[in-house]
């Protein structure tokens, strides 16, 4: 087993305020733990209200220089940014996959690219977003759009795609001409840091990009969506923190973005070719050790394939290693907390109360240096049904539930029975099911015969629990700005 994810002496993550890394006013700090022994891997600033105000103070300081920059101008700082971010691409996977424990070829391969990716799209797509004119001669006027920046943003991003989330967030706020102050999540927060140091080394004006470590509740975080000088909030993360924060952001009417919990169905239809349903299936829920919002962990399968493909899925689920993350061919990290892990190990104690069949996993892994650290078999559970509590409530881990359909228009029940509406998979090769699926599945995400392609162009949101607003492309460009009309008489 590999030491790579230990560290000589742990890091010392600050805040990121006005282009300076500096310590909280009260000098508090706190300890991040890597999931893989739960060793001390940082000392992290403890963000107050007092550090969330003067980091807004500073991103409203900055706001008229970087607001009134061309959008080429921006393009060329952010194309650096992603420059940085590939150039520093093995320290930033390493720094990634020790924050959260994701497997290293994950982070090197996917997540950090990505992030790269996200400051090259929305750089290139502001520099060449239009606008619209409405040209009305029959009555004598002339009218048009503009566009301006709505002000200081603030990005509050999760402990799961830690980077690529964030960058998701700060990405088109930067390139539409937003200033932010970036919330990372407090059991991720190096990567948040060195993403900071980045965007300094690429020329970002001070106090454009800004970023408060800390806790969410009465805490940083909160302090941030209550500060009336943000203009708007863009979170990804649980259900219950979703409305807190919309809670605390209704006293200053400010633009909200969330993108929230998930409990998405993946729907393999008898006619599906099995080996790519039961290997997509397996991705959509096994990713990133389940620590995904747009998992699919309700697997609804066609009853005349029903016991076939619950055996390919054990074979195939018995090849995947579960170890160290920094290990070569290990697909499943540990989870990311302690705390976390006994949630999971609860849910699966309860499934079983509940009466469903644990086909495979299940039991947390103790064999050797992995006894340190949070490491969970992937479970699957057969004979579920959407009444079990493990149908309905976001587990968050490696574990899947397997359901029978008989009709199509089961399915659609099924599916829809849910409090939430992130995602959906579908697995068939007949078009018109396929339309038919993806057109009635109540979520803002449908993947048909794939999972998790990301296409920076189209909506990314969710139905009811699962979000409010869509983020992307045309999305992020309506989001992080604020249209005004222009009406001209004519002479």
């Amino acid at each position: 087993m590999t030491d790579a994810h230990k560290v000589a002496q742990p890091l010392e993550v600050r805040h990121f305020i006005g282009g300076e890394f500096v310590d909280s006013l009260d000098g508090k700090t706190f300890d991040s733990l890597t999931p893989i022994d739960n060793s001390v891997v940082a000392h992290v600033a403890e963000g107050s209200a007092a550090d969330a105000d003067r980091a807004v103070a500073a991103a409203k300081g900055a706001f008229d220089r970087w607001s009134t920059m061309s959008p080429a101008a921006r393009k060329k700082i952010l194309h650096a940014v992603a420059d940085g971010l590939e150039a520093r691409l093995e320290e930033i996977a390493a720094w990634e996959t020790r924050d959260m424990g994701k497997p290293l070829a994950d982070s090197r391969t996917k997540d950090v690219p990505r992030a790269a990716y996200n400051f090259r799209f929305f750089a290139d797509y502001a520099d060449l977003a239009g606008l619209h004119a409405y040209d009305k001669p029959w009555e004598g006027s002339f009218g048009y759009e503009l566009r301006e920046p709505i002000g200081v943003a603030a990005a509050i991003s999760p402990w799961n795609f830690p980077l690529m989330l964030l960058t998701w967030k700060v990405a088109p706020a930067l390139a539409f001409g937003c200033t932010v102050v970036a919330k990372p999540a407090e059991q991720s927060p190096v990567t948040a840091s060195l993403l900071a140091e980045v965007c300094r080394d690429a020329g970002m004006p001070d106090g454009v990009f800004n970023v408060v470590q800390g806790f969410g509740p009465d805490a940083a975080g909160e302090a941030l969506t209550r500060n009336p000088d943000v203009a708007a909030v863009t979170f990804t993360g649980e259900s219950a923190t979703g409305k807190a924060i919309m809670g605390a952001a209704a006293g200053t009417l400010k633009k909200l973005s969330f993108e929230l919990g998930g409990k998405s169905p993946a729907v393999v239809c008898a006619d599906a070719d099995l080996d790519a349903a039961v290997d997509g299936a397996l991705l959509g829920v096994f990713l990133n050790q389940g620590e995904v919002c747009l998992a699919g962990t309700r697997i609804i399968v066609q009853r005349p394939v029903y016991d076939e493909f619950c055996a390919r899925m054990v074979d195939r689920l018995a090849q995947w290693k579960v170890g160290n993350p920094f290990d070569d061919g290990v697909r499943v990290g540990p989870l990311v907390s302690q705390e976390h892990l006994d949630k999971v190990l609860g849910y699966i104690e309860l499934a079983e109360e509940e009466g469903a069949k644990r086909l495979i996993g299940g039991s947390r892994l103790t064999d050797g240096d992995l006894a340190l650290g949070n490491y969970l078999e992937p479970t699957i559970f057969a004979d579920t049904h959407n009444g079990m509590r493990v149908c309905r409530e976001e587990i968050f881990g490696p574990v899947a539930t397997v359901m029978p359909f008989d009709e199509i228009d089961d399915a659609i029940t099924m599916a829809n029975d849910s409090p939430y509406g992130l995602a959906g998979m579908v697995w068939t090769q007949n078009l018109n099911t396929a339309h038919r699926l993806a057109r009635s599945i109540k979520t803002g995400n449908v993947w048909v015969n794939c999972f998790f392609v990301r296409d920076l162009r189209l909506p990314f949101g969710g139905y009811k629990e699962s979000g409010v607003g869509r983020e992307g492309g045309e999305y992020s460009y309506e989001f992080f700005t604020e249209s005004k009309a222009v009406v001209m008489k004519l002479s």
